[in-house]
């Protein structure tokens, strides 16, 4: 069975300031988060703007991360529609494209009850062989994945891992008292994933990894290690930035946030706007002093 451990950043989608996908640009962000250690990327997460994507583009985005990982991390899509047909179609399709796994979100449109739920994600299961992660986001789509519905997908092979994204911590431990460890638990909230280490979560789903992998690499192997003293010291100093993660404009911010750290490029698709004014200042401030404070840490361990 798949076992999924470690840092998967969900990766951002770059684009022209027309909107248009910059190919390059993201397969270059691709190689410098596989460089700093991380242990998987998310091709098309929300975060990648997945819903906002062509199929044709969908494809390429998964092809031009395939190409640039070249193996030496896994390689998961999103895998965000609208009905179970469509859903079990491109399940089909990525893994075709190369993909090596999904990270899939409950239906958009619909906020299905557990019976519902269950039946969504068995029935994607059975559309591929890529092993899959449930991604639990009721916040933002309304359907919780409790652990009464995966007492009914437990059996389903093809789901092996549980980004969890209630924010509710307790959850992790509910899941680890009723299943063991039949699935990997992944963190999916930037500024909950040392609380969720101490929990005994094996791997995080990361926004502002794409930012600073290589702080958010030595921030989860510090709380693997156990070295919490040192781990809460890096936390203090990003987690301001990592609040912007749980932000309805999170997109936009992470964006930004990348092209104060290392210039890619901000741009987002419509209907998202970039950022102005005071909001824009906010961020950039947010980022700046995470951005001095992680100079003087490396000046000083120097």
């Amino acid at each position: 069975m798949t076992k999924w451990t470690g840092v998967f950043p969900a990766v951002t989608t770059k684009l022209t300031k027309e909107g248009k996908v910059d190919l390059q640009a993201t397969k270059n962000s691709i190689d410098r988060l596989v460089k700093a250690g991380v242990s998987g990327v998310i091709v098309l997460p929300m975060l990648g703007e997945n819903a906002s994507m062509s199929l044709k583009e969908r494809e390429e985005i998964i092809r031009g991360a395939v190409e640039v990982v070249a193996g030496r991390v896994p390689v998961l899509s999103g895998l965000a529609e609208i009905t179970l047909e469509n859903a079990k179609a491109n399940a089909k399709l990525y893994e075709s494209f190369g993909a090596q796994g999904l990270m899939v979100f409950p239906s958009l449109s619909y906020k299905t009850d557990v019976r519902e739920t269950v039946e969504w994600y068995k029935g994607i299961a059975s559309a591929s062989s890529l092993p899959i992660m449930i991604y639990n986001n009721p916040i933002a789509y309304g359907v919780d994945c409790t652990v009464e519905v995966l007492q009914h997908l437990v059996d389903t092979p093809e789901i092996v891992c549980i980004k969890e994204e209630t924010g509710d911590i307790r959850r992790v431990t509910d899941m680890y008292v009723e299943f063991g460890d039949r699935f990997s638990i992944f963190c999916g909230v930037d500024d909950l994933i040392v609380e969720s280490s101490a929990l005994g979560v094996t791997g995080w789903v990361s926004g502002m990894t794409n930012v600073w992998p290589s702080e958010c690499v030595e921030l989860f192997n510090l709380c693997a290690q156990n070295r919490y003293e040192e781990a809460r010291a890096l936390y203090h100093i990003v987690t301001p930035s990592f609040h912007l993660d749980t932000h309805v404009k999170l997109v936009q911010y992470i964006k930004l946030a990348e092209n104060l750290v290392y210039g890619a490029p901000e741009w987002i698709r419509a209907p998202r706007l970039p950022l102005v004014g005071e909001e824009r200042e906010f961020v950039i401030s947010t980022v700046q002093n995470a951005i001095d404070a992680l100079a003087k840490r490396v000046k000083k361990s120097a």
